[in-house]
């Protein structure tokens, strides 16, 4: 979002330069489209489901042949159209709870118009959900014992990495930062024990992630949390950012808790590492259960506000003979022959109930 001081792109007053836009261009603000749009929404997605702010992303190449002076946006049928100069918009907007049109406009320099229209539902925060009693573990990231290890089922080389805290890029001054080093996409396990509680059926993890510089070389990003039951079996929670299918993965058992066999399976909601922008925070919150035999119920996810919906129940307890621990990973996988990644973790808080 650019600097320059101006509240349009939050509804509110304007500056010298869009108060000449409005007495130079008057006729800009028409409503009617012509038969050709040429504006197009990268944020939300059409049918979104997002929790209010959100992002607005779009941007305008030239309408009915005129160039771009300006483009805005307004929901439903209200006639309260923000607006920005340029052929591009990227904002935090926010609106009531419920369905919603958000129309995304842009306007040529000598008055023609055009439009996309973006159907999309404003949902509640995903935290309130939550209990009130729920137990919780705050800025895990800043937890002693954080280890890591070369996960030796990622790619046919080596990965190690070091973990510390820091001070930048941090959200609240403390930043857990995992450095790693791969060759041939392998990747790193980061952990760390967070309590101990064998009964909860319930977690909610809620974390905010940062790529340094480019996210281009990282494969996967996994973000798990194990329980060790009442009866000794761990169950896994295992979720992850699937940079090679592009989609949100969850782990399952396909054998027995006494001969198990871990594997990653695709859901239908898309995601990739590699996708998100570098030197920005990305806002992760996942919500899943289990029941008392080790069937875990992945519910949903959200990214930077926006949710998806997985709703799977499968099989996710193994005999590993693990003391009782509640324990959370952080795993960064990398692409390629070989390189390095710098990855933050700010503001994890872990739930359950």
């Amino acid at each position: 979002m650019a600097a320059r001081r101006s509240r349009l792109l939050f509804g509110g007053w304007c500056d010298q330069s869009m108060r000449f836009f409005y007495f130079a261009f008057p006729a800009l603000l028409a409503s009617a489209a012509p038969a050709f749009a040429t504006v197009t929404v990268v944020s939300p997605g059409a049918n979104a489901r997002v929790v209010s702010p959100f992002w607005l992303s779009a941007n305008a190449s030239p309408c009915s042949s005129q160039p771009i002076a300006a483009m805005g946006y307004s929901f439903d049928d209200s006639s309260n159209t923000t607006i920005a100069n340029g052929t591009s918009i990227n904002a935090v907007i926010g609106f009531a709870t419920g369905p919603h049109v958000l129309h995304i406009k842009s306007w040529g320099n000598q008055g023609a118009s055009c439009v996309s229209n973006v159907n999309l539902t404003v949902v509640p925060p995903p935290t309130s959900i939550i209990p009130a009693d729920a137990n919780k573990a705050i800025q895990v990231q800043t937890f002693g014992g954080w280890l890591g290890v070369n996960d030796i089922a990622t790619g046919a080389g080596f990965a190690s990495g070091l973990t510390n805290i820091v001070g930048r890029p941090s959200l609240t001054g403390y930043a857990r930062e995992f450095a790693t080093s791969f060759t041939n996409s392998s990747g790193e396990r980061y952990y760390a024990q967070f309590g101990m509680n064998a009964w909860a059926q319930n977690f909610f993890y809620d974390a905010w992630v940062y790529f340094a510089n480019t996210s281009s070389g990282i494969a996967n990003l996994e973000m798990d949390v194990n329980q060790v039951m009442g009866n000794g079996q761990t169950v896994i929670f295992g979720f992850q950012c699937d940079g090679y299918s592009g989609t949100w993965d969850y782990t399952v058992n396909t054998g027995t808790p006494q001969q198990p066999n871990d594997q990653w399976r695709h859901s239908y909601s898309e995601c990739n590492p590699r996708e998100w922008s570098a030197n920005a925070w990305h806002h992760v919150q996942i919500s899943y259960s289990r029941d008392g035999s080790g069937n875990v119920t992945y519910k949903s996810v959200w990214l930077d506000n926006v949710e998806s919906d997985l709703y799977l129940t499968v099989p996710s307890a193994f005999g590993l003979n693990w003391s009782p621990t509640l324990l959370t990973n952080f795993q960064v996988d990398g692409q390629g022959a070989g390189g390095s990644s710098m990855v933050y973790l700010d503001q994890l808080t872990i739930y359950w109930w």
